[in-house]
């Protein structure tokens, strides 16, 4: 029995608060991507047409798919020798090791994450535009209020609810990812892409420190409620119910 000590060492270890910087560098850079092509394209689906109708067949499919497979498509593209490359080298751009190189791993994870996640919010902030009632639309119209200005005034306010769902569910999926950064990086190089949940499995079933793995996890979950938390606490008020009264 050591008490709190594996505590006290995970206060002290470099590595967590690099993993744990790792995850929150993670959700605010895919977060606001998400959202904001979430929101974009939510839009695009809504209407009619064939570009429409593409968008609705197509923008689900990644949800569908294993994310051992996301992993070996995007390790693919990311290769050396890969599409990104062959890509860039066609229009004569500078090339990249993206999955070695400690200046793109993260950001490389973070946009296969993105791919990976994108199809549930934008269905998520579909059906939201679709709870709008048409009567808003309508009164707005008649106000004169189009484009940017209504979307600032009107329907992004009337998300609120399908912000708070889909910013805390983003949240707690983010700092519990674990398979696609294991798969396509193992936390690496020089743990510029390890998250809490890789540098958990290293302590436990690589060094075999168990009661130190679980206090990896500890963290981990003190962290996801407190983010969580966080997220409800600003989002307690729903500022049209503030105006109505």
């Amino acid at each position: 029995f050591v008490g709190f000590e594996n505590y006290q060492k995970l206060g002290q270890d470099p590595a967590f608060w690099t993993a744990l910087q790792n995850n929150l560098t993670l959700l605010a850079g895919t977060g606001v991507v998400i959202i904001s092509l979430a929101v974009l394209l939510a839009h695009c689906v809504k209407g009619e047409g064939r570009l429409t109708g593409f968008l609705r067949s197509i923008y689900l499919f990644p949800q569908v798919v294993s994310l051992v497979v996301v992993a070996v498509l995007w390790q693919f593209i990311f290769n050396p020798k890969g599409l990104l490359n062959a890509g860039l080298e066609r229009f004569g751009l500078p090339t990249a090791t993206w999955l070695g190189d400690p200046r793109y791993a993260l950001a490389a994870v973070g946009v296969a994450f993105v791919w990976n996640a994108l199809g549930f919010y934008i269905m998520l902030f579909a059906a939201g535009l679709e709870g709008i009632p048409e009567e808003v639309n309508e009164a707005a119209e008649l106000d004169g209020s189009k484009g940017w200005h209504r979307f600032r005034t009107v329907t992004w306010p009337m998300l609120w609810s399908v912000k708070r769902v889909a910013i805390t569910y983003l949240a707690i999926n983010v700092t519990n990812t674990f398979a696609l950064v294991f798969l396509m990086t193992r936390g690496g190089p020089d743990r510029r892409s390890e998250v809490m949940l890789t540098y958990l499995y290293e302590s436990a079933f690589v060094n075999s420190q168990f009661g130190y793995a679980t206090a990896v996890a500890v963290g981990n979950f003190l962290v996801v409620m407190a983010i969580s938390l966080a997220i409800l606490f600003f989002f307690r008020k729903n500022p049209m119910e503030a105006r109505s009264a």
